[in-house]
């Protein structure tokens, strides 16, 4: 699809007439380039920039109006929204009190306000991929480098930089108040909750840049932004959260974590909010499997910013770090007890193994939860950012400190050189839910997880995906959406109505008195500008969309005819394979779509492979031995049957003899290759074929031909 098609589809009706004209701009270029025998001068190229600034003028103007009337709607919501709350919670015989009506109409003009914030999210950045495309179009066809020089009279009026998180967060408050009819849930923010017996899951999406505004604003319907600190005006910088992950030169922990390893450690500092945060949290993620019983961790301990250098290098020790809380008696003798050994396991494994800071990643991050509540929470991580921290190549990033100095919260980071980060271009949705035993989660949350929005990436990491690319030099193994990242997440809208949708409008009030006020005298300005022409001409030197790559498509899909002959063969195929194939294994064929290393060969940099997770418990070598041990048994059953008819035998079962002999050499010595192949395959996760369907068989041609050929030579001795 191109671009100017894009645009026409997914352009807001009511905003038609301020969006850049791109259709006309694309007219003008091949235009004049038409008039001039495809060369371009200085007199078209003040001409394009002419009507391109005043295209610009235009958005830059529409977006201000629009960011001030949707400011003036929410305050105006805030006060409703207030007032009513506070005539059902402290009624007099003055105030009428509130009817269930009345919190009606405030949650429909709350959704009408969270419909505009959606529409006015997705025209700026509609129109900002506008801009880059006709610029990114001038400069291939004319020649003239003029999109850096425009960039800066972008970022002069940045109107594709507002961000509305503060403005989510206040109708986030407002709409959960008035879910709740003035009753909100309260509890510590930090809580998880008291359940027993629940059974916790969590899962992994990752967001397209068009998707997050509105994801957000779906998620607030049904679940307010978690605030730990109510009290406190919401500020940028509160979302804000940097890990710095450590590591060796061999990437041990790189590769524990990749491959699901038992035990597999991932230690990390992390703080919130700026660089100016003076406490630092030392955590430890250690990986457990499922057959241990034991659950996967997480724990952590709080250091002072001033006091990490020494800790790390062991100047400053675990007893030390616990001394004050020993003395304050805040905690019990037991949480200080293991919150001190923690710190001593973490010590101990940095100095021994030598581990050093290696990678950032930095985000901001909106958490959405009831207080106190951990049924439900969903978190979604936007701006990711990861950055090398490490020495490896022979330059001190951090110049002797645990961290480097030289970023904070800046992002988009424009001052490091491209080899040290890797901006993600998604974000990252997290479905946390504990639910009862047989207890299916919300509605809304599998509607929100199975719908367009979101893209599932199990078992996703930052610190993975942060080593794989950053430094893919001193990896060979790679997670398994590597080679992925360059495929559109983007999908045709699933369901049907699902997403924002819009209250029908009801008659607003006019300004008070006869002057204009700024947000009409803006309007009046862009009167200039209400005219939009789209042409269904089509040219050739224009580009498909970047983003419109070919879609995700279940690894199931293949493209297949519908030929009723090949139908019924490949019905006949699947009943023969139904019937002679083990339903219970699960095989992996070279070449096929679930070969990933085949599949996305010519993608993966040269010597490196992807890494498949394989869960090997124990009972899995239990068994491979038992299988061993009966092939033996059955090997001895033979070679006696052969010792029997040989001694005790006339000469026609000497035949037989030598036939069950073979079989038992056969078995004994193919049992024994294949428990070695199997042993080996285990211990290493090999993925690989582990039901068998050669040896069995193979026995079974033995005896039968030992057999026939006693009844033979016994019917020819007769």
């Amino acid at each position: 699809m191109k671009f100017g098609e894009h645009l026409r589809k997914a352009l807001i009706k009511n905003y038609s007439f301020y969006y850049i004209d791109y259709d006309d701009l694309k007219h003008q270029l091949k235009k004049h380039l038409k008039e001039n025998d495809y060369e371009w001068t200085d007199e078209f190229e003040e001409e394009f920039l002419a009507a391109l600034e005043a295209e610009l003028d235009k958005v830059y103007l529409f977006t201000k109006v629009k960011n001030t009337e949707v400011n003036r709607r929410i305050e105006l919501a805030e006060k409703y929204v207030h007032e009513v709350v506070d005539a059902l919670q402290n009624p007099d015989t003055k105030t009428k009190k509130p009817l269930e009506q009345d919190f009606e109409d405030l949650e429909e003009d709350l959704s009408d306000i969270i419909a505009d914030v959606h529409d006015l999210a997705k025209f700026t950045r509609l129109n900002y991929t506008g801009f880059q495309k006709i610029l990114k179009k001038h400069d291939k066809t004319t020649g003239y480098s003029l999109k850096p020089i425009f960039q800066v009279r972008l970022n002069a009026k940045p109107f594709y930089k507002d961000n509305y998180d503060n403005l989510i967060v206040k109708l986030s408050k407002l709409y959960d108040l008035v879910r709740t009819r003035g009753n909100p849930v309260k509890g510590d923010s930090s809580a998880g909750g008291s359940q027993q017996n629940f059974v916790r899951q969590t899962t992994k999406y990752w967001v397209h840049p068009d998707n997050i505004t509105e994801l957000k604003l779906i998620i607030l319907k049904h679940l307010p932004v978690l605030v730990f600190n109510a009290e406190k005006e919401f500020e940028p910088e509160d979302s804000a959260i940097t890990s710095i992950y450590f590591d060796n030169k061999d990437m041990d922990l790189y590769y524990g974590r990749l491959r699901k390893d038992e035990g597999a450690e991932a230690i990390r500092l992390r703080w919130y909010g700026g660089m100016k945060s003076d406490q630092i949290f030392v955590e430890r993620k250690t990986h457990r499997e499922d057959w241990t019983g034991e659950k996967s961790v997480k724990a952590r301990f709080a250091l002072k910013e001033k006091k990490v250098n020494a800790f790390l290098k062991g100047e400053y020790t675990a007893t030390q770090a616990f001394e004050k809380m020993r003395n304050e008696g805040k905690k019990s003798a037991k949480e200080i007890h293991n919150l001190e050994l923690l710190a001593k396991e973490v010590q101990y494994s940095v100095l021994k193994h030598k581990y050093r800071p290696v990678m950032r990643s930095f985000y901001n991050r909106t958490a959405f939860q009831l207080p106190g509540d951990a049924r439900v929470r969903i978190s979604l991580d936007t701006e990711l950012s990861m950055v090398r921290e490490d020495n490896f190549d022979g330059y001190d990033r951090t110049h002797g400190n645990w961290r480097r100095m030289d970023i904070g919260v800046d992002w988009p980071f424009s001052q490091l050189p491209e080899r040290d980060i890797c901006r993600f271009p998604y974000a990252v949705l997290e479905v946390k839910l504990q639910t009862q035993m047989g207890q299916e989660p919300p509605i809304w949350v599998r509607d929100l997880v199975a719908s367009h929005l979101v893209e599932a990436v199990p078992k996703y990491s930052k610190f993975i995906h942060g080593g794989a690319t950053l430094l893919t030099d001193r990896v060979n193994l790679l997670p398994f959406w590597w080679p992925q990242m360059d495929v559109d997440i983007r999908k045709p809208r699933i369901q049907q109505g699902y997403g924002i949708s819009r209250q029908q409008q009801k008659p607003k009030s006019s300004s008070s008195g006869g002057e204009l006020d700024e947000e009409e005298m803006l309007l009046e300005e862009l009167n200039q500008y209400s005219s939009v022409h789209f042409s269904n001409d089509v040219n050739p030197l224009e580009e498909d969309l970047d983003e419109n790559s070919p879609l995700l498509l279940p690894s199931s899909y293949t493209a297949r005819d519908n030929s009723t002959v090949s139908n019924f063969f490949r019905f006949l195929w699947a009943k023969f394979l139904h019937v002679f194939n083990d339903d219970r294994t699960f095989t992996i064929k070279p070449g096929t779509d679930f070969d990933i290393n085949s599949t996305f060969a010519s993608r993966l940099p040269k010597g490196k492979k992807i890494c498949v997770p394989i869960r090997i418990e124990p009972k899995v070598y239990f068994a491979a031995e038992r299988t061993f041990l009966a092939w033996l048994s059955i090997g001895m059953i033979l070679g006696a049957t052969a010792t029997a008819l040989l001694n005790f035998g006339d000469k026609s079962s000497i035949v037989a003899a030598v036939g069950f002999f073979i079989t038992a050499l056969f078995t004994l010595t193919y049992s024994i290759i294949k428990y070695i192949g199997r042993t080996i395959a285990i211990r290493e996760k090999k993925i690989a074929q582990y039901s068998d369907k050669f040896g069995p068989n193979m026995i079974c041609f033995f005896i039968f031909a030992a057999t026939f050929f006693t009844f033979f030579f016994k019917f020819t001795e007769a």
